[in-house]
């Protein structure tokens, strides 16, 4: 690692209430998009630059689901966080992000595609559980991505 900018690379005090996300995690779950498949894959919250960020990497063993990363921050004047998120179609998206007791949440309104999404990790840190929705009209919300996460040792 390069000590280039190492004084900026130490833990961002916006972020500590990630803490619960941190660690890798195997998934299980569904898409609505893929009725009568179960889905299963892995994921990991790590912090990224010392703690400056939360970096967020994810991959599902079904060709259809893409595998992404994704790299949270936070404004501090305006107390709110950021995603940025990449896949492996190429496709990059901004969302916006909400983190309280144990709960995140992101979502991003863009025309003929919204989504929202949340994950609540569980009181003794063991498990977390998502559940997304989509929204091609603004309007009509419908099932997305669900996941059970369990904690790898």
């Amino acid at each position: 690692m390069s000590r280039f900018a190492a004084k900026a690379m130490i833990p961002n005090p916006r972020l500590a209430a990630c803490k619960p996300f941190i660690g890798a995690w195997r998934t299980a779950g569904r898409h609505a998009l893929l009725p009568g498949v179960e889905l299963h894959g892995r994921t990991t919250f790590d912090w990224h630059e010392g703690g400056a960020f939360l970096i967020m990497r994810s991959e599902i063993d079904e060709p259809s689901v893409p595998t992404g990363i994704a790299i949270i921050g936070s404004d501090d004047q305006l107390g709110a966080f950021t995603m940025l998120y990449f896949d492996e179609r190429g496709v990059s998206r901004h969302y916006e992000v909400s983190i309280d007791h144990g709960v995140m949440r992101w979502s991003r309104t863009a025309p003929d595609f919204s989504q929202r999404y949340s994950i609540t990790a569980s009181s003794d840190g063991r498990t977390l559980h998502s559940a997304g929705e989509l929204s091609r009209d603004g309007v009509t919300w419908n099932p997305d991505l669900e996941l059970h996460y369990d904690r790898l040792k």
